[in-house]
């Protein structure tokens, strides 16, 4: 019986910890804003920039990149308007609707954080 009590205390304790470090380490908007707008700027580097024709690079007189490069601001504040977030006091997760105009196609995208790191579960085009 001793021994039983004895592993029931270790283990609450240990999750107590775990708990402790996870609420601590819970991500806050703004570093969610910092890895969505990587996450954003990386893949219009590797995707939509390598589509693009030399011929629209030409008519806005920039390469892709630079302009990617150039919109991160603007990016961070659109990303924070569309983005909702739930706080589970050890985890949150962040919800956004990113739609840009009806010419453009929409996205969805789920992302959990926990431990100043993010999950991105969901990623949907509309």
């Amino acid at each position: 019986m001793k021994l039983l009590t004895i592993m029931a205390l270790a283990i609450a304790t240990s999750m107590a910890v775990v708990g402790v470090a996870m609420s601590k380490t819970n991500p806050t908007p703004d570093e969610y804003e910092e890895y969505a707008v990587h996450r954003l700027t990386q893949y219009l580097k590797s995707d939509v920039c390598k589509k693009t024709s030399k011929l629209i690079e030409s008519l806005l007189n920039s390469s892709c990149d630079k302009l990617v490069d150039s919109t991160n601001p603007q990016m961070r504040e659109l990303l924070a308007k569309t983005t909702e977030r739930q706080d589970f006091f050890l985890f949150s997760v962040y919800r956004t609707d990113l739609t840009l105009g009806v010419w453009l196609p929409g996205y969805k995208f789920e992302t959990v954080g926990a431990f100043h790191n993010f999950y991105t579960y969901s990623a949907e085009e509309q």
